[in-house]
């Protein structure tokens, strides 16, 4: 039979095992998570921080440069109507050379031709924006890419994991250890995780600078047709 003196040693060891058990308790950072994949993962997770570096430069470069094209004056077409109601062409060009936007060298670009039959002008503006689409979404495609490269070679990442993993299990016999197991599995996700994470950011700042652009780019037609309009009734 138990004592109560039994009682109370049962008491303080199940509270050592407690406060043991407490203090065993593992934490797992994301550096360590990061770095913890062996050499095939890490060098999978520095090739997806270059394309997320990458992404990152690219959309910052294209969201400077299409907030610069959309500056448009609002009296811009105003005074170009009176230069040309006027006959001032050359007042019209300076006009448009010192405003420098896709809108104005398209109008630019127009009153080059003002002479020649309208036909030939409306070719002229259309090849010139042209060029300036080409313009606004230069290095858009390589967002695109991005996008859809790095949740793959992220998988990729987790494939050569999961492979070394049951390469370990063969090594050791076919013996299965959990904890062998379960921390190559997580090791594995990681590049999985991040190659999402760069995705993700990739296709959300793809599809932001195609709207961005359209706008822009619908801008330049409503230009172009109230510039033709223009050279239709100039007075």
């Amino acid at each position: 039979m138990l004592n109560i003196q039994d009682v109370d040693s049962l008491a303080v060891a199940n509270e050592a095992l407690l406060e043991g058990g407490e203090s065993v308790e593992q934490t797992l950072s994301i550096w360590d998570l990061l770095t913890s994949g062996g050499i095939g993962g890490q060098i999978i997770v520095v090739v997806l921080a270059l394309l997320l570096f990458v992404a990152i430069y690219l959309y910052i470069e294209r969201i400077m440069a299409l907030k610069e094209a959309s500056k448009v004056d609002n009296g811009f077409m105003n005074q170009i109507r009176d230069h040309i109601t006027n006959r001032r062409f050359d007042s019209a060009k300076l006009l448009c050379q010192n405003t420098n936007t896709p809108v104005s060298r398209l109008v630019e670009k127009g009153i080059s031709r003002i002479g020649k039959p309208l036909e030939d002008i409306n070719t002229a503006i259309e090849n010139a924006g042209k060029l300036e689409v080409y313009n606004l979404e230069k290095n858009v495609s390589i967002l695109a890419t991005i996008s859809g490269a790095g949740p793959m070679i992220g998988f990729l990442g987790t494939v050569v994991g999961m492979i070394l993993v049951f390469f370990e299990i063969e090594k050791g016999g076919g013996q299965i250890q959990i904890d062998l197991l379960a921390g190559g599995i997580y090791t594995a996700m990681t590049t999985t995780v991040v190659g999402l994470i760069v995705g993700v950011f990739a296709y959300i700042a793809y599809n932001h600078l195609v709207v961005k652009t359209d706008k822009i780019v619908n801008q330049m037609e409503a230009t172009a047709v109230e510039f033709l309009d223009l050279l239709n009734d100039p007075v």
